[in-house]
């Protein structure tokens, strides 16, 4: 059986993360500063801004998938956001190395491309992992200048490095919102229409621990359709009039590309938004 730590589990995704491996049969451990009691799932009180402590937390571990940090712009003074966020992804890099840890599957986050779209607007969409990234935030910064880290460690130790850029995680209560957004794009047009149901977050947190591949690399995790239920050629032409529009592989697809995501990890999104509700 492969052990595998979870930093954050205790958190909104760390939690459902923890869940589904455990029900496919991983030994987890979570690493978290706050308690999320289960029967089948060790947890372990820990501090990952700590590099000791970190580094004492992944002994025996066979994979890590490292979620804690702050989880959004806003919640935190920008500075006390960068600082934890770096911190703790450092020192996860930096434990696994030390420890020979081959592989770190980690929370990377869609507001690198550019959210919320004020200053810099999409050259094209769907967007994808080869636009430029346009950090608007400390929390984007930190999630763009860990990318690097990636590389870097994966350059210096070989450890496989698998950042996933979620986009706004959703739960089946959540999309009873969706309908208030129907009549004016300017209220979502700040994520590109985008978002991710938790479940296809599991999924593809299990694929990054599986899916035959090296390096450090970023994926683009959303659904496969937009909130809106209009065309998404229409809502990008209306909300980035500027924008490149490039195919689409069906009328209201995504427009945070999952190309990448199908290809390499084998993603493929289960939970479209409109066939959860009655």
């Amino acid at each position: 059986m492969t052990r595998v730590v979870v930093t954050g589990g205790s958190g909104k995704a760390g939690r459902a993360v923890v869940d589904d491996l455990v029900a496919s049969g991983y030994e987890v451990l979570n690493v978290d500063l706050s308690a999320h009691p289960r029967d089948d799932a060790q947890f372990l009180n820990a501090d990952v801004t700590d590099l000791g402590q970190t580094i004492s937390a992944f002994e025996g571990a066979d994979a890590i998938v490292h979620f804690a940090a702050i989880p959004a712009p806003g919640l935190r003074p920008p500075e006390v956001t960068f600082q934890i966020n770096i911190t703790s992804t450092y020192n996860v890099f930096r434990a696994a190395a030390t420890l020979g840890i081959p592989r770190v599957v980690w929370a990377s986050s869609e507001t690198t491309l550019g959210l919320p779209f004020e200053r810099q607007p999409p050259l094209y969409a769907p967007i994808d992992e080869s636009h430029t990234l346009f950090p608007e935030s400390s929390y984007a910064l930190s999630k763009v200048l860990s990318e690097e880290m990636a590389r870097q460690f994966h350059r210096w130790n070989g450890t496989t490095l698998v950042g996933l850029r979620f986009s706004n995680i959703m739960e089946p209560h959540d999309y009873s919102r969706f309908a208030d957004w129907q009549d004016d794009v300017s209220l979502r047009k700040w994520n590109l229409f985008g978002y991710v149901d938790a479940r296809d977050v599991v999924q593809s947190c299990r694929l990054g621990l599986e899916a035959d591949l090296s390096g450090a690399e970023s994926f683009i995790i959303a659904a496969d359709d937009t909130v809106m239920k209009r065309p998404s050629a229409k809502i990008i032409a209306k909300a980035f009039p500027g924008a490149e529009l490039r195919e689409l592989p069906h009328v209201r697809a995504t427009l945070l590309g999952i190309t990448k995501a199908r290809r390499l990890l084998g993603y493929a999104p289960a939970y479209p938004w409109m066939d959860q509700i009655s």
